[in-house]
């Protein structure tokens, strides 16, 4: 049993509560922009880190005046705003907790969630988001107080609580200690019902302070970030509060259509991101310079790139590859870098594998992702890759305050700072993940020397074949998903004589990729499923794959559901990681009809609809 430890650079607080991190910050800076909200214009407006703590206050006084009482539940369903973090604080400050639903969420989802925290309160944004809300309102009783962004009622409240004094508000929000629930972050629900996570104020203190000194190139008062992630996931939540904690001016995009044109005005100095955002810029980038006729030129920058990061890696860049390298980037990656705002110099990446392909073509372009790993029930981070000291392909040593091991079976089990008080209401479910004070991930992985950990796979997808042999299937969609036209990649062949995928097309891509291919670009999902042409781009990413793993381990036959996964279909969650179980169930027909009379044929792709 492999373990590293990584002692926290912060003596812990017990006393202390996350309001603390704001007000540390503004006794800091009070002048410094800690927010920025879009203006009319299409620009900016700052709002500094004292006026933030002015509207913070105001609003938690609107909250007592209203009847909230410290230790209440309040549901919140909005997506990334301003106003997602100042409710946060405010709430805190009122000596309450949030309780993060998706903006996508269903009602049965959201009565779940405010149920099963027993909330006292609904906070909602649009006029669509009450109505899915209204539609459980009656069978949520407890759920006294009702409001929404969109009808003012942000304003409204700040402006009822006038008559609350300031002194109330200080006692309120000294209230809780480092050990008292902060808030109740409820899982994906992968796996069956939506467990509610209990962080507390500890979780998200100890691990700020932690982080800060841990990435302090990163995060610092002088770098800024555009927020386009869910707030309701634990990732951006955790970097929302962190950036309070750092002084990093915050922005926030939640159309993730408007996102070059935001990031081009507001020019942050790091990205927060999961991997197929990378993945759609770079492919978007590939596209648009194909429809151009400078496809050729783009693939030849990306080489160079690639290859001139790992020779940066290896200690030594030769001549000729240098001279190549500075006139591509004048070419063709300087336009990416603009696109991206030009000011981008780090990225955080975290809820799947990049990939060695990407962490390499975003190095050379000026961008060092740094890939971090960990789940709702660490506050977001176990480990993240080191901005003086990163390795691609790694998901970085451990936080300071955190310890990592690898158990017997190869499960990272991880304890420290970051570790949650476990399940709500649910204490069979909080035994289950714990092996004594450690927390089990259910992901493998392995350690390096340098206590760098590298995911391998999820403990309970790891596919054992008829002959014996055990497949991650990560190891096998991960690069398949890096195709521009491809969207979902389901390994399967759990007990099966091979390993067959599902494949899903990306409909964004694909009418430019059509178009770019000389086909027609109104082709529907179904259409594309059965074209020749498309199969055999599908068959071409399949085959790179099967190039990195052993034959045994390879895809042997391949179905392209005409059928797109969705949230709303009920096989993604919302943060669209796919819900392996359910996607195993409903199809079971068509991963069936792959091994019915089959032997070991030889590779090939089959178009089949559900």
């Amino acid at each position: 049993m492999k373990q590293f430890d990584v002692p926290a650079l912060v003596e812990a607080d017990p006393s202390a509560n996350a309001t603390d991190l704001l007000i540390e910050r503004v006794r800091a800076t009070p002048d410094r922009a800690l927010f920025s909200i879009p203006t009319a214009e299409g620009g900016w407006s700052d709002i500094t880190a004292a006026e933030f703590l002015s509207q913070v206050t105001a609003l938690s006084k609107g909250l007592v005046a209203a009847g909230i009482e410290p230790g209440d539940r309040i549901g919140i369903m909005c997506r990334t705003s301003y106003e997602w973090s100042l409710i946060d604080f405010a709430v805190w400050f009122a000596g309450a907790v949030l309780v993060p639903i998706y903006d996508t969420s269903a009602p049965s989802q959201i009565l779940w969630n405010l149920t099963d925290s027993g909330a006292v309160g609904m906070i909602t944004e649009t006029a669509d988001h009450f109505a899915r809300f209204d539609e459980i309102h009656a069978d949520v009783p407890a759920v006294a107080h009702t409001w929404m962004i969109d009808t003012g009622d942000l304003a409204k409240l700040a402006a009822s609580g006038a008559g609350v004094s300031s002194e109330e508000i200080e006692r309120r929000r000294n209230l809780a200690n480092g050990s008292d629930l902060a808030t109740l972050i409820y899982t994906s629900g992968t796996t069956g019902k939506p467990k509610g996570c209990i962080l507390t104020h500890s979780n998200f203190v100890e691990t700020c302070r932690n982080s800060t000194l841990a990435i302090p190139e990163v995060v610092n008062p002088e770098s800024s970030t555009l927020l386009f992630i869910t707030m309701a996931h634990v990732f951006a939540r955790f970097i929302a509060v962190l950036s309070v904690h750092g002084g990093v001016k915050v922005g926030h995009q939640a159309d993730t259509k408007q996102l070059l044109p935001s990031m081009a005005s507001f020019k942050p100095t790091f990205l927060l991101a999961v991997p197929r955002v990378f993945e759609k810029v770079y492919n978007s980038s590939e596209q648009k310079a194909e429809s151009g006729g400078k496809g050729k030129i783009f693939r030849k920058a990306a080489q160079v790139a690639i290859a001139h990061s790992k020779a940066v890696d290896a200690g030594s860049v030769p001549l000729g590859l240098k001279l190549q390298f500075a006139v591509l980037d004048r070419l063709v990656l300087s336009k990416i870098r603009a696109a991206l705002g030009g000011r981008v110099v780090y990225a955080v990446s975290g809820s799947a594998p990049l990939g060695l392909r990407l962490g390499h073509f975003y190095r050379s372009l000026g961008m060092t992702i740094l890939e971090g790993y960990g789940l709702t029930e660490t506050t977001a981070p176990i480990s993240v890759n080191l901005a003086s000291n990163f390795k691609i392909g790694k998901v970085g040593p451990p936080l300071p305050g955190v310890s990592v091991r690898i158990a017997d079976d190869g499960e990272i089990q991880a304890k420290g700072v970051d570790v949650f008080a476990g399940y709500w209401n649910n204490e069979a479910a909080t035994a289950e993940a714990f092996d004594g004070e450690w927390f089990r991930t259910g992901d493998i992985g392995v350690i390096d020397d340098d206590g760098y950990l590298e995911i391998t796979g999820r403990k309970k997808e790891i596919i054992a074949t008829a002959g014996g042999k055990k497949v991650a299937p990560a190891v096998l969609e991960d690069p398949i998903r890096a195709n521009p036209i491809i969207s979902q990649v389901i390994v399967v062949g759990d007990q099966k004589p091979f390993i067959a995928a599902l494949i899903t097309l990306d409909d964004e891509m694909l009418p430019v990729w059509l178009n770019n291919n000389g086909l027609d670009a109104t082709m529907t999902i179904a259409e594309a499923a059965s074209n020749p042409r498309v199969i055999a781009e599908v068959q071409s990413a399949v085959d790179a794959s099967n190039s990195q793993v052993s034959r045994a381990e390879s895809i042997r036959k391949f179905l392209i559901l005409d059928v797109q996964l969705t949230e709303e279909s009920g096989h993604l969650t919302p943060k669209m990681s796919i819900k392996r179980n359910v996607i195993l169930k409903d199809f079971a027909d068509s991963i069936e009809g792959m091994y019915s009379g089959a032997g070991a044929p030889a590779t090939e792709g089959i178009s089949m609809s559900q």
